[in-house]
């Protein structure tokens, strides 16, 4: 396949284990997954993770809704590493796009990654406010899109097909399942970020099914007997 695979996660082991995977071409974190993996010092843990992880793209984001400091945050975490990439959220949480934002940080040379994106006028609306193409991820939250019952896979087509012609790397954030890898390929998206949960599944990928359907029965048949069930 020709997609890049992306770890997804906030554990400082993993990360490093998968910065050394020759399968992961990049890792992403972003808050939610540092509180869960109760992360206490933001700064600390990043800076720990990229002094091991010195050549692959690794994005952290910025922890604030104001724009002024948005820009301050994103020049601090830009500094940590030339392989670092600065994720801007499309929005803040009142639903304010900043295009001025955008625009300084890429104007600035500082690599970012626009998140949080679920619409084709957003991704429209970053191409717009790029004075260059290059040193930039736009992260379309496909996992997102279907969970609110949406047709994901002909947004994320347009997705690519808007940046088909720049330098811009369309990522398929929040997959759901191993068969997203196989759509992302297969539409010709860049990037895809995944889990460790669906990065363990892929030596799954062509697996014969009538030998998944034998072992799936097999597995069943041994849990009952492992219980003690009786009927």
């Amino acid at each position: 396949m020709k997609v890049k695979l992306f770890a997804d996660g906030a554990d400082k082991a993993t990360m490093i284990k998968m910065a050394g995977n020759p399968t992961i071409s990049g890792l992403t974190t972003n808050p939610t997954l540092l509180r869960k993996a109760g992360v206490e010092n933001y700064e600390k843990f990043a800076k720990d993770v990229l002094s091991a992880i010195t050549e692959k793209s690794v994005s952290f984001e910025v922890i604030s809704d104001d724009f002024d400091e948005m820009l301050k945050q994103a020049r601090t975490i830009s500094s940590w590493g030339n392989n670092v990439y600065v994720k801007i959220p499309i929005t803040n949480s009142r639903g304010v796009y900043s295009p001025s934002l955008i625009k300084t940080l890429n104007q600035e040379g500082i690599k970012i990654n626009v998140t949080a994106i679920t619409q084709v006028h957003q991704v429209k609306f970053v191409l717009d406010n790029l004075p260059s193409k290059k040193g930039v991820y736009i992260s379309v939250f496909a996992g997102r899109i279907a969970d609110a019952g949406a047709d994901y896979l002909k947004i994320m087509k347009e997705a690519v097909e808007l940046v088909k012609d720049t330098d811009i790397e369309i990522i398929w954030a929040s997959p759901r399942e191993l068969y997203n890898v196989v759509q992302a390929d297969s539409i010709g998206c860049h990037i895809i970020t995944c889990t460790t949960d669906i990065l363990n599944k892929l030596p799954l990928l062509g697996k014969d099914l009538d030998e998944y359907s034998r072992e799936t029965a097999e597995m069943f048949l041994n849990d009952a007997k492992q219980s003690g069930y009786t009927l």
